[in-house]
């Protein structure tokens, strides 16, 4: 003699879940919310994880951006330094027509001391 169930049926078994049942049965009706909850858990998971990875994925392209525009910064300041240098712009000026001489005596500093108004 098997377990009757609320429903006046025997016990839930693989024919009952493939006939369909099984979704009558009392005991399955009273756990749907929770069912439905976990539904909901999963697909909330579900789509944290594919956000997650997308978000991956654009920190790794802004990365190679970053490393591609520090390359470029560091290439731009050597050229800079090296075209700053007094030899490169005495050839530039003399390059360009320009009627400049290079100084004579070196750069001397102006001091002004602070003049004290009277009232």
């Amino acid at each position: 003699m098997g377990k009757k169930n609320s429903a006046g049926g025997k016990k839930p078994n693989v024919s009952s879940f493939l006939r369909g049942t099984i979704l009558t049965d009392d005991r399955v009706t009273r756990q749907i919310p929770f069912i439905l909850f976990l539904v909901f858990l999963g697909l909330l998971l579900i789509t944290n994880r594919y956000r997650c990875e997308k978000v991956i994925r654009e920190i790794h392209v802004l990365q190679d951006t970053v490393d591609d525009l520090k390359s470029q910064s560091i290439t731009n300041s050597a050229k800079l330094m090296n075209m700053s240098k007094p030899s490169e712009v005495l050839e530039r000026v003399r390059a360009a027509g320009l009627k400049l001489d290079e100084p004579i005596r070196p750069q001397q500093r102006i001091v002004v001391d602070k003049i004290k108004e009277k009232k």
